[in-house]
Order: structure tokens, then sequence, then C-alpha cells
């Protein structure tokens, strides 16, 4: 399948006697060892994910208020954030003062990255605030667009994973991104905030738009030119995703 999107209010979420409900989001949409899931907290409800030695780990908080809690001390939720865990050598908790929402992506690493990451990687356990990742300007994004890195390079990524921020309010005519298709990197994209409101219009899917609203999850297969666009008066805000396919990922 070359794109696709979850809906969030298509989601079905099982609730558990703690309130916690788990969910894999598009399922079988990338012949690769990667997965991501939607977990949905009720207020004062906890979880501890399970722990991999050998996956790379990346959270997306969305939606809602909450803590994480780990050796470090622990982590406020207050705002679009995310956290890497220390692969499994230590146990960490993460606690929802509201309903919280947040998107667990769980990536194989293959002996090139085991390498590279014994060699330098980013500090583990991971935690930042949208406010802390740095901005960049990028050519195929409409003027006044926010972009800003989250976890990019061999010092940076996580495995095959790399992760990025853009925001674009419609003023004037449609805003957004005009992506060429990167060869090596798979997309996906995770819509945040309320404002939000955006299609996606894929090279190959002539026939289908993908509109995005807040929490949805979507997919774009390595290679294809796609675009983000805002809807009018609103705006483009979303986290991607990208998935390296190659062997070695970035050189």
């Amino acid at each position: 399948m070359n794109a696709d999107i979850q809906k969030d209010t298509e989601l079905i979420r099982n609730y558990d006697a703690n309130g916690v409900s788990c969910v894999e989001l598009l399922p079988g949409v990338v012949d690769s060892p990667f997965k991501a899931y939607k977990y949905n907290l009720k207020k004062g409800s906890r979880v501890s994910p399970q722990q991999y030695s050998d996956k790379a780990v990346a959270f997306i908080f969305g939606k809602g208020n909450g803590y994480i809690a780990d050796f470090e001390g622990g982590f406020v939720i207050d705002r679009l954030c995310f956290y890497a865990p220390d692969f499994d050598n230590s146990k960490y908790s993460i606690h929802a003062v509201s309903d919280l929402d947040f998107v667990m992506c769980v990536s194989d690493m293959n002996d090139y990255d085991r390498e590279r990451a014994s060699e330098s990687r980013v500090h583990l356990p991971f935690f930042r605030r949208i406010d802390q990742c740095y901005r960049y300007e990028q050519y195929c994004k409409t003027e006044g667009t926010e972009s800003r890195s989250i976890l990019f390079g061999d010092c940076g990524r996580l495995g095959k994973i790399t992760m990025g921020y853009s925001y674009s309010k419609d003023i004037a005519g449609s805003s957004g991104t005009i992506e060429k298709g990167h060869r090596e990197v798979h997309q996906f994209n995770y819509a945040i905030g309320e404002d939000c409101d955006f299609l996606m219009v894929v090279e190959g899917e002539s026939n289908r738009i993908f509109r995005h609203t807040e929490g949805d999850w979507s997919f774009v297969t390595a290679g294809l030119d796609h675009y983000l666009i805002s809807c009018p008066g609103k705006a483009v805000r979303y986290v991607w995703v990208e998935l390296y396919t190659s062997e070695h990922g970035i050189y």
C-alpha cells in the first residue's frame, strides 16, 4: 500500500480495568520491523509499556497532562513532548494527570545500528518538550512554517527512526509542505492540536485524499511525492516519523 490513514475518531479503544487502552496503528502497512501503538489513559491511570533490550522506542505525547517516572527523577508532560527510554536498563512508568493520549513507536535495530549506537548516540533516557527542539528552515515548506528537529542524524536517531515537527497556519490560501519522496525513508505523520485540519495528497493515490484532524496517524511509502496542505483557516500541525529502509540508514 502506498499510503493510508488511521482516523482517531474511528479507533476502537478497549480500556482495561486500570483505565488504559492500547491499539496498534495501521498494522502491516509496511513490511518492516516497525510498529506504532496508540495509548489512551484515563485520568489517574498509569502504565509501564513493554521494554526491549534490542529495539528502539520513542514516544510522542500529543494530548493531555501527566508525567514519566524513571530513574533520572521523572519528566512533566504538559505540552507536546517526546521521550525515549534507556532500552530495558531501567524501569519507567507513565502517569495520567488528565486524560492522556500518546503514540509509542517501536523499531528493530540491526548490527549497523547497534555498532553506531555503541560509538555515539543520543543520551538515554531522552526527553524534550517541543520548545526545546531546535528550529530549522526547509525549502519544501511554505513561508512562515515552523519546523523543529526532534531526533536526527547518527548521534540523534534511534535505530532507523528520525523525528521532526512541522506547523503552518493558513493565513492567505493553502499553506504547508510540498515534499519530494525520499527513496530511503517511509514517513508517518501524527496530527497534533485542536486547530489542525489538513489534506495529504500522495503521488499515485489520485483518487484518495487523506484529511487529517487531531490524533490521526498516516503513512506514505518511501519514494512518493506528497503534499500536506491546510484546509481554509486551519493549520497543518504534525509530528513526522521517518523510518529508514536501507541497511545503513544515514551515511
